[in-house]
């Protein structure tokens, strides 16, 4: 799972969570309250691109798998199909970027919480893209310090968005910290320029996840050698 946080300072941060309990109460709470943040956040955001473009929730809803919530992805989709823009990477950029007028903020937890609720859970907290700048301002010394007390486990480090000089900052807070290094490709779907395997976790490091993950057991998962 990626839990969608926010810092104080309004500052975005992703953490994903590797075999957490689904059930507990906890985490389904805050979960579930983010949620319903994004789905009325989506609808304000629709209803303001109306204004301008042809979309309404409907199209966006098409563009959205059964049982998913929609978010910016799925309207940038609809925008694509619309001709509004030609990529969702351009749609995020143009259209859909936290500085125009057709944002709209949504509840996010604070990422410290999150940890706390994901180990809670039996789940291994990795944070994902930590040094991403492109996709906005990220997170301080500070920030890490508290995660890491709070319980985090990993980094996501070997990611395209990571650039390579903040990979060397995050590998030395891993070696201080013994925290698991993960890598992953972030595929979304064929919206994004990301593709499946660009990014991939060592077989040592997805050891270190499945042992220290208790929350439930993986599914289908292959010998490791």
């Amino acid at each position: 799972m990626e839990i969608s946080c926010k810092t104080e300072l309004g500052i975005s941060v992703h953490l994903l969570s590797y075999l957490h309990d689904p059930s507990h109460p906890g985490l389904v709470e805050e979960i579930d309250k983010a949620r319903d943040a994004r789905i009325t956040r989506a609808r304000r955001m629709v209803e303001l691109l109306a204004e301008d473009y042809p979309v309404d929730w409907d199209m966006i809803a098409r563009h959205t798998a059964p049982g998913a919530t929609i978010g910016r992805p799925h309207i940038a989709d609809a925008l694509v199909t619309a001709g509004v823009v030609r990529t969702r990477t351009e749609a995020f950029a143009q259209v859909l970027t936290a500085r125009s007028r057709y944002y709209v903020g949504h509840y996010a937890m604070d990422p410290v919480t999150a940890v706390k609720l994901v180990r809670e859970a039996g789940g291994v907290p990795v944070f994902a893209h930590p040094v991403a700048s492109a996709r906005g301002r990220v997170v301080g010394e500070e920030t890490f310090e508290q995660m890491i007390e709070a319980g985090l486990l990993g980094l996501e480090i070997n990611h395209r968005d990571n650039p390579e000089e903040g990979r060397e900052y995050l590998r030395a807070i891993a070696a201080e910290h013994d925290l698991i290094v993960t890598g992953s490709s972030d595929y979304h779907g064929t919206g994004k320029p990301n593709r499946l395997g660009e990014n991939t976790t060592t077989v040592e490091m997805l050891q270190r996840i499945l042992e220290a993950g208790t929350g439930t057991a993986p599914v289908g998962m292959p010998e490791l050698s």
